[in-house]
């Protein structure tokens, strides 16, 4: 992830030093060495091709300056030598197609943090772990300046959510540790910055997170589902431990059966919900030193949870937003925004916000103004009941009974919008919220737009309309602007520099910088995350297309071409659907697309109509007709690509995840034209997936009424209703433990359908994953995923033997087995 550094002039500056004896720390040194006499913690710098010939050759004619004769002995050595150099010239220039396996390789980038001085980004580093079975996150730094290596801050395997102190004296994060092989609840620790080794200090049965510095940096703020309870079994627990105490009571029993009463009970991707721990407020001074101890305290208390929390400038309020409603499921969604003070004491209402803010990590997430009296935030409005409704930007006066102003109405973009691929951060991305300029006039955030996702600075004077005097239009001002995603973003404290992580077709991730105050200034790339992988990878970027679907609409999709692409050749398609069905493929990377072509495939990735991106018409247009003419625009994409003359329409695939695994099933139940199909975490009977799924449908967003009242609408819609068309080869990729699309509403239907038709099928599970399983499950998993939706289409398409998909194999199929070296 990053290349070579330079170093401060000046004597004294500050550096972040490496990791002593296991321990993470910060020091100061009036004597800088350079960062790679720093063993075995600062990353070495990577280099380009020219940089390695250039020192080897460097390494031969270094001592040029030697006796004529010794020149003239060692002529033939100077000559094979020469030879050498074109060789390794050669071997720099080679470059291999990508592989399944180098997600292993993969590194992320999330939650970037700028210093209060403005001169550095504390970020997180995501990696594969050891075993291939997780993921290890580290915190490091780089400064916004550039020109320097990224220096990793922290040595502990699950270290998030970096936070500084309002002084930039000590680096606040998240810290989750194992005991016993098993993993203990996460706490806060802190890392001085002037020197000094980083600690936990707290110790919660149910841990800490989300942690939020008051303004004189004295307190910080954080949230816990830890209750009375659990910390008098703690104090037992503890007291038993001590030398002397008698042993613990045997036989106590404790309970592991659930009794449920509420509709929703259940989320994908967390589990089973738990209302004895709701989600509260807590406090805690903040210590400046391991030996220093101090006690959380509990700020709120009830059996609703709190979120969104955020200190009042002056610190003696915190301000959060909680849904005090016990089911709200039956209601339109909405929130209601709290103070309380930091002091302890009742919560105060200020407001109700009758809007959606449940969508995404960022949703909700409350943005205070520099004076203090308002915040911003991202939601969607909640009339009229729509299957999708873009998301605006929103600024709500701290006063009793305010209403939020929507400043984004007249702007038809989605403000963040969902760009989806498989290769985010996996974890610790960290939430984004809008940005507040210095004179409050502008607000910056994120928004989509035909696939892709750039910065743009709003007008935040809008009024509210009135009869008289209608709403005028938010002046928008783009501040990036490209082929890419921007995926996080954060600002300088002034908003003069903002610090983004980007994504493109050919870049997994990485952290750039732009100068606000600088007229025309470009951005600046601070980090080279995955340069040392990409260089050796023969990376295609993918062709953008537009076309017209059945009923004149335009479709944009994209192709991925294999490399050394021939259009004069034939080649097998695979079209792969996205999900949702309310996102959008864009401009991102996608390691499963570019696999995909590196195996020989041309890859289809459009965007139908219910995507995300185009505007509100568009993306709410299938409301209650899912599927149906969505269907359409992807056999009008089909067509399009196939007139290019390079597909052979008899090695056609169709694959899709969630809503693409619905509408992959749809597909094959529509048409017998594909010659293969891999359905994912799909949904076969929207009647069963009515009463399965980890959210209601209790509103009509997307049928009318419930299946018991309405069943020939839910069966019409339901690809399980047209099993007996499906003559198409299908595979299902199922993840066990998904609770939003649960396997017995989908494949397992589907399978067992087929089976008994005699249609080739498997059905392949997937232990312990979610819904999230190509996002962010297992890397071993991730990968074997893969290996199997393209070992299907290579069997079916290209005719290669795959023992392991016959009911009785002809021959011993191997077990696969993990290896460190990824072969």
């Amino acid at each position: 992830m990053l290349s070579g550094a330079k170093h401060p002039a000046t004597s004294n500056a500050r550096h972040f030093s490496a990791k002593r004896d296991g321990v993470d720390t910060f020091s100061s040194s009036s004597e800088l060495k350079p960062d790679l006499e720093v063993a075995g913690l600062f990353a070495k710098p990577v280099l380009s091709e020219a940089e390695g010939l250039r020192m080897i050759v460097a390494g031969l004619f270094r001592h040029s300056i030697i006796r004529h004769s010794l020149v003239i002995r060692h002529w033939l050595f100077v000559i094979c030598s020469l030879a050498f150099v074109a060789g390794v010239g050669t071997a720099f220039a080679q470059r291999r197609p990508i592989t399944e396996k180098d997600l292993f390789d993969f590194v992320w980038l999330g939650d970037p943090q700028v210093s209060p001085d403005a001169s550095r980004i504390a970020f997180v580093r995501v990696t594969v772990n050891e075993k291939k079975e997780g993921y290890n996150t580290s915190i490091w730094s780089v400064p916004v300046a550039g020109g320097e290596a990224p220096h990793q801050l922290t040595k502990g395997d699950h270290d998030s959510a970096p936070r500084w102190s309002p002084d930039g004296k000590f680096l606040l994060f998240v810290r989750a540790t194992e005991k016993d092989g098993k993993p203990e609840p996460a706490q806060l620790a802190i890392l001085p910055t002037a020197g000094g080794d980083s600690f936990v200090f707290t110790d919660l049965p149910k841990g800490a997170g989300n942690p939020v510095w008051a303004p004189d940096g004295k307190t910080i703020a954080f949230t816990s589902e830890t209750n009375a309870e659990d910390l008098a079994k703690q104090e037992k627990k503890k007291s038993n431990e001590k030398p002397g105490s008698p042993s613990p009571a045997t036989g106590e029993h404790e309970s592991d059966v659930r009794v449920i009463t509420r509709a929703v009970y259940r989320q994908d991707n967390e589990g089973y919900s738990d209302p004895k721990h709701p989600t509260h407020i807590w406090i805690v001074t903040a210590p400046h030193s391991a030996e220093e101890k101090v006690k959380p305290r509990q700020l709120t208390t009830g059996r609703f949870d709190e979120e969104n929390a955020i200190w009042s400038r002056d610190g003696s309020q915190i301000y959060f937003t909680s849904s005090r409603i016990d089911e709200p499921y039956y209601e339109l969604p909405r929130t209601d925004l709290y103070s309380v003070p930091a002091a302890g004491g009742k919560p105060v209402k200020i407001t109700t916000i009758d809007l959606n803010t449940q969508f995404g990590p960022g949703g909700g997430a409350l943005s205070l103004s520099p004076d203090g009296k308002q915040v911003a935030f991202v939601a969607a409005t909640n009339q009229p009941i729509n299957s999708y409704t873009e998301p605006d930007l929103w600024v709500l006066d701290l006063s009793p009974n305010a209403k939020p102003r929507n400043i984004t109405a007249n702007f038809d973009c989605d403000i963040d919008g969902f760009i989806i691929g498989d290769s985010a951060s996996p974890r610790a991305g960290g939430p984004n919220k809008p940005i507040w300029t210095a004179d409050e006039k502008g607000l910056i955030a994120v928004y989509s737009k035909e696939g892709k996702r750039n910065l743009a600075l709003f007008d935040a004077t809008v009024v509210l309309p009135t009869r008289d005097d209608p709403a005028k239009s938010s002046t928008v001002q783009d501040l990036t602007s490209g082929n890419h995603g921007v995926m996080s973003f954060r600002a300088t404290p002034d908003a003069s520099k903002l610090v983004y992580v980007i994504s493109t077709p050919t870049r997994i991730n990485d952290l750039f910088v732009l100068d606000r105050a600088t007229p025309d200034a470009a951005p600046k790339q601070l980090t080279n995350a995955n340069d040392e992988l990409l260089s050796k990878l023969n990376l295609t970027e993918p062709e953008e297309i537009w076309y017209d679907s059945f009923d004149g609409k335009r479709i944009q999709a994209w192709l991925q071409k294999p490399p050394n692409f021939d259009a004069h050749k034939k080649y097998p398609l695979i079209l792969n659907i996205h999900g949702g069905p309310h996102v959008a493929y864009g401009h991102i990377f996608v390691h499963e697309f570019q696999w995909m072509a590196a195996k020989g495939y041309v890859v289809l990735y459009p965007n139908p109509r219910g995507s995300t991106s185009y505007g509100q018409e568009f993306g709410n247009v299938i409301q209650y007709r899912y599927p149906g003419d969505d269907y359409k625009d992807l056999m009008a994409g089909v067509d399009e690509v196939i007139k290019h003359g390079y597909i052979d329409d008899k090695k056609l695939g169709v694959t899709g995840g969630s809503g693409g695994g619905l509408l992959t099933n749809w597909v094959v139940g529509q048409t017998g034209r594909f010659a293969a199909a891999v359905a994912q975490r799909d949904i076969a009977s929207w009647e069963n997936w009515w009463y399965t799924g980890d959210f209601t449908l209790f509103q009509p967003n997307w049928f009318r009424a419930p299946p018991f009242e309405d069943p020939d609408e839910y069966r019409a819609r339901s690809p399980i209703s047209y099993i007996t068309n499906v003559k198409t080869p299908i595979m299902f990729i199922l993840g066990e433990t998904d609770y939003r699309t649960p396997p017995g509403a989908g494949g397992e239907q589907m399978f067992r359908a087929l089976k008994f038709r005699k249609i080739p099928t498997v059905m392949v599970r997937f232990p312990n994953e979610s819904h999230e399983l190509s996002r962010c499950g297992q890397p071993w998993h991730r990968v074997e995923r893969l290996q199997h939706i393209v070992g299907w289409f290579d069997h079916w398409l290209m005719g290669v033997p795959k023992p392991e998909y016959d009911v009785a194999p002809q021959e011993e199929v191997p077990i696969k087995r993990a290896t460190i070296d990824g072969n």
